[in-house]
């Protein structure tokens, strides 16, 4: 599945469009460099739970990771985080400057929208579902989703931060996204509300998990398998959940989170739930 989003991502744009070649170059310079591709991932596996149309869901699983490239493109910038290395490569603006980096970013948002608008064009899927997803990706990528999270992150630095603030963080900024991810393979795959429900609540367990163990590895992860620095929270001060509540409670509350996603999710009446399942247990004991 992974080798299909990487493919379907190197023939991004139309072969007609002109597209400046700085722009293609550093758009394809963070799409290709690698990764967990944990989103597309998602997107195709609830699709396929349901017995829905892989190609279609081609669309929207290369349209998520285009909004997650574009959201690390620019959480690498000076004025964000100010990181140097991004999956063991130098960072966006350190290869094609700040400027290009931001537009390039831009770019891949905006784009991600034409991907999805395909999914009826060529495919057929019911414009109602697109329009859905449309909208939920509006709101998970936008100022009440992604977006909000980033600044309750920065805010977050500045030693604002309790325990419901860093939830609300780490469900925004993270566990958003991978609800976003599920829900449009559920819709492409003709989901019922009983289980985009389940999907949904899957999505903000295992995505709270996610970061959480983010926030363990970055105390305890090896930096040559996570492709950047460790230690960069405790360097920037930002409160995670090992510092509120410790590192062996931290790692019970990954477990438990992950244990309640897969028992909501096997409550939904799926056709076949096991690689949403497998990849809930991968992310239980990811070191990287």
């Amino acid at each position: 599945m992974s080798d299909q989003v990487t493919s379907h991502l190197a023939d991004l744009m139309p072969s007609e469009w002109l597209v400046p070649t700085s722009l293609s170059e550093s758009m394809n310079y963070s799409l290709m460099a690698g990764g967990k591709r944990l989103r597309p991932l998602l997107v195709l596996s609830a699709c396929e739970s349901l017995g829905g149309n892989q190609e279609a869901a081609l669309e929207a699983a290369c349209a998520v990771e285009m909004v997650h490239t574009y959201s690390l493109i620019h959480d690498d910038l000076p004025a964000m985080d100010n990181d140097d290395y991004r999956r063991g490569k130098l960072t966006n603006h350190k290869v094609y400057g700040e400027a290009t980096a931001i537009l390039a970013g831009d770019a891949l948002l905006t784009h991600a929208f034409y991907n999805i608008s395909q999914m009826h064009r060529k495919y057929g899927v019911n414009a109602e579902s697109v329009l859905s997803i449309i909208e939920e990706l509006s709101e998970m990528a936008g100022p009440r989703g992604m977006v909000g999270g980033q600044i309750a992150d920065m805010e977050g630095e500045q030693g604002l931060t309790d325990l419901a603030h860093l939830q609300y963080i780490h469900i925004h900024k993270t566990s958003d996204l991978i609800v976003f991810s599920l829900l449009a393979g559920g819709r492409i795959a003709g989901a019922n509300e009983y289980q985009l429900q389940a999907l949904r609540t899957f999505g903000l367990k295992i995505g709270l998990a996610f970061q959480i163990q983010d926030d363990i590895l970055d105390l305890i992860g090896d930096e040559n398998k996570l492709g950047k620095k460790t230690q960069s929270d405790v360097e920037q001060q930002k409160v995670t959940y090992p510092y509120f509540i410790g590192l062996d409670a931290s790692r019970t509350e990954v477990e438990k989170l992950t244990r309640e996603g897969k028992e909501a999710l096997l409550s939904a009446d799926l056709n076949d739930p096991s690689r949403l399942l497998e990849i809930a247990d991968y992310l239980l004991n990811r070191d990287h």
